[in-house]
């Protein structure tokens, strides 16, 4: 006889009630039916369990070994169950999946979609490569990714892919430390930055070849240090690098965004998704919430109007959460990559 499930259940209820008769109770069964169950179990096991004395039941040392190896077990399949009910709910309820590289319009956006659609399982991931966020799109693990080129780059756009320019030019920023000289004026021209050491994360898509491009055309050498975000912050903090932002940053942290003179450095935004319908059913929230962070960041507003793409013709609905294919569905018609 092979053990099963209920068998380890029966042990372990021995061994916490102390008796037969109690953990029959504790079990809905019969006395008779767990003392022929527990012998059965013992004797496919080949050796006693319990010992059967007067006050109760007391396990071997082979009922020990037992009944630690079951607890942990039972405690998996508890698990294991709770984990595959969460799952199987999750399948029922609609999903929208957003990706977007860093930017502080991600979180207004997220908050909008969520009163949008209010059943849905709202999720929202970050990564500073455009491309990655490509990928995932076309492989069904999000639905939406908000992402940008920069000029004078191209991202690599998947097959059946559908694109949209969601805003024609946002302006890159400088971000410096309020310590800096610089910090006390709106508008810095690069060629006062001659001797600043720049911080770059190599993993956004062109950001530090544009960068190092752009000093180079403007007679700078550049002194390039790669580090990922969180370093970038510090460094730039501590006054010890500055770095490009984009124009929505707000400034945190003893850091402040300033406008570079003559703007030389632009990013283009896209929105991809697999489906033209999925395009639309997030759209008009992230412009309200590129809008709202404009209004957040004085210096980026006070350049005037906004150089957005065009919209979709089709108005989302407010109630219905966008379907979500899953990956295995196969991608929407190939479109042409946008100009």
């Amino acid at each position: 006889m092979d053990l099963e499930i209920r068998h380890l259940r029966a042990v372990t209820a021995i061994a916490d009630a102390g008796s037969l008769h109690k953990a029959a109770r504790v079990l809905g069964v019969a006395q008779p039916t767990l003392t022929a169950q527990l012998r059965r179990i013992e004797e496919s096991l080949g050796g006693a369990l319990f010992l059967r004395l007067p006050d109760g039941c007391r396990p071997t040392p082979l009922g020990h070994q037992l009944l630690a190896r079951s607890r942990s077990v039972l405690a998996d399949i508890t698990h294991l169950t709770a984990e595959m009910r969460a799952a199987a709910s999750s399948a029922r309820t609609p999903q929208l999946r957003i990706g977007s590289t860093p930017t502080s319009v991600l979180p207004l956006w997220t908050r909008r979609l969520g009163v949008r659609y209010p059943e849905a399982q709202l999720t929202a991931q970050a990564d500073v490569s455009s491309n990655t966020l490509l990928r995932m799109v076309a492989a069904g693990q999000l639905d939406v990714a908000l992402v940008h080129e920069m000029e004078g780059t191209h991202l690599r756009v998947p097959e059946g892919l559908r694109l949209l320019v969601f805003l024609e030019r946002e302006p890159a920023f400088l971000s410096i430390s309020e310590r800096h000289p610089a910090a006390c004026r709106q508008t810095v021209p690069l060629q006062e930055l001659a001797d600043e050491q720049w911080m770059m994360d190599k993993a956004a898509d062109g950001e530090w070849e544009i960068l190092y491009r752009t000093l180079l055309a403007a007679g700078l050498t550049p002194r390039v240090l790669h580090g990922d975000y969180s370093t970038n912050r510090l460094l730039v903090t501590a006054g010890q690098a500055v770095t490009l932002c984009q124009a929505t940053s707000p400034g945190a942290d003893g850091v402040v965004p300033r406008r570079l003179e003559g703007d030389p450095i632009g990013y283009r935004w896209l929105l991809a998704a697999r489906s033209d319908a999925q395009l639309v059913s997030v759209h008009d929230d992230l412009r309200a919430a590129y809008q709202e962070a404009v209004e957040q960041a004085p210096l980026y507003q006070a350049m005037g109007p906004l150089a957005f793409g065009p919209a979709p013709s089709t108005t989302p609905s407010r109630t219905s959460a966008p379907r979500c294919s899953a990956p295995d569905e196969g991608a929407a018609e190939p479109s042409p990559r946008v100009p």
